[in-house]
């Protein structure tokens, strides 16, 4: 069974506690602390399975979970990290939060693998809180909390062609006739009710992918019929190829069904850019003295749409048709790709959580910026990630950091310390960069 829009709650794995124990070994009467931290939950990531073409997966499971990270023990021992869940999905699977809407992740163009949910950080033992005034800590550190987020996972096809017409048009005679694609074909509406992909393979390495997608109606871009569980395929496609029964075997006229499928195409929007090429269909069928072809060239052939005469039946006109899409896919815009609009980890922006800057002198001035906020942000950021790097420059500003920062007179040069991290501050592009 096709399925193309799922949603499920995802939950990342929670930071295991720190540990509170002393050393207890003969005649070492006043052991030290050596409470272990606790380990990394694990994270939520997504990766392109290329042998997945539906979501059906997720038709009847709603939750996804990371494991936990242990506590840590006795003798600085660090607790176990949190298993990470790998949740495999089509290639072309948009992410999308859903209470807003906004992407989170598009799963195309080469990004095969993304971690959407980071787990918390483990919390530090009581061995990193020994001092010269406090030689017994009673305290540990708590894990981080796990995140949990419930999203929208969208599959828009990836395919270099999509193949539009009204029902009956035949489609689905010209996809089985010219690609490795095996469709149903019969003569009802509706015959096909979900998308094909298939491969036109010229012999010599060359060729393009081109998507079979459910006849439309009249009013699909209003939701009729199919609707817009149709239109969302084609966003992806760079040439839209418009199948026409010209010979009007339905009952219909040629040049009005073109009209309608246009129509649809410009109200649901973003395919202005994309070259179209119609293709009168059964011209095997059309009455001898028929002027179809004509009034179809007449209404619609310009120099940003061609018009080609084929049977998917008989196979005339279709290898004329197939170079020519060849051709035009050299030179058309490239696949849309979805930015990502939503960020999980900046629900810590918003919350309202204290911090301090205290400044010392040393060679150069040094800001120490602490408090909840921070800790709780670095416990979910991975900075050694260039993401997770420019997740940090983002909550830096957007959490007013940098203007406080300012406001104490930070200068070019001077040294930001947080938690054991350090960053050498710059005006230039506003932006912060590690040491």
């Amino acid at each position: 069974m096709f399925a193309d829009r799922e949603r499920i709650l995802i939950r990342s794995g929670k930071g295991g506690d720190g540990h509170v124990s002393f050393r207890r070994e003969k005649y070492v009467p006043s052991g030290g602390p050596d409470g272990g931290n606790g380990g990394k939950g694990g994270d939520v990531i997504f990766v392109v399975d290329k042998g997945m073409d539906t979501l059906f997966t997720y038709k009847h499971k709603y939750r996804f979970s990371a494991g936990d990270g242990k506590e840590g023990g006795k003798a600085r021992m660090t607790g176990a990290g949190g298993k990470d869940i790998i949740i495999p999905v089509p290639e072309g699977t948009v992410i999308r939060d859903a209470a807003s809407g906004k992407v989170i992740a598009d799963m195309s163009n080469g990004n095969d693998r993304q971690v959407i949910l980071r787990g918390g950080d483990g919390g530090r033992g009581n061995m990193n809180y020994a001092t010269s005034r406090m030689q017994a800590p009673q305290y540990a550190q708590p894990g981080r909390p796990a995140m949990e987020l419930e999203v929208i996972l969208e599959l828009k096809l990836v395919a270099d062609v999509g193949l539009v017409g009204l029902p009956n048009a035949g489609k689905s005679t010209f996809l089985s006739r010219t690609t490795n694609a095996v469709p149903k074909i019969a003569d009802y509406p509706f015959t096909t009710i979900e998308p094909y992909l298939g491969v036109v393979d010229f012999g010599d390495g060359s060729g393009f992918v081109i998507a079979d997608m459910p006849g439309l109606i009249e009013g699909a871009s209003e939701g009729a019929g199919l609707g817009h569980r149709f239109l969302r395929h084609i966003e992806r496609t760079r040439v839209l190829l418009q199948i026409v029964d010209a010979a009007g075997t339905e009952g219909r006229d040629p040049v009005e069904d073109i009209r309608v499928i246009r129509e649809e195409l410009r109200k649901y929007g973003g395919m202005e850019e994309k070259p179209i090429i119609i293709a009168a269909n059964k011209i095997d069928s059309i009455p001898e003295g028929d002027d179809v072809l004509e009034r179809i060239r007449k209404e619609f052939e310009n120099e940003k749409c061609r018009v080609f005469a084929i049977s998917a039946a008989t196979g005339e006109g279709v290898q004329e048709l197939l170079h020519f899409i060849y051709e035009t896919l050299k030179t058309a815009p490239k696949a849309l790709v979805f930015e990502q609009e939503f960020f999980p980890e900046d629900v810590l922006i918003t919350e309202d959580l204290p911090y301090t800057i205290e400044i010392e002198q040393g060679k150069t001035m040094e800001y120490i910026v602490e408090g909840p906020k921070i800790e709780k942000m670095l416990g979910y950021t991975n900075l050694e990630s260039e993401k997770g790097f420019a997740y940090f420059q983002r909550f830096l500003h957007k959490s007013g950091i940098i203007d406080d920062l300012k406001a104490k007179g930070i200068q070019e040069g001077d040294t930001v310390r947080m938690y054991g991290h350090a960053f050498e501050y710059y005006e230039e592009g506003d932006r912060e960069d590690r040491k």
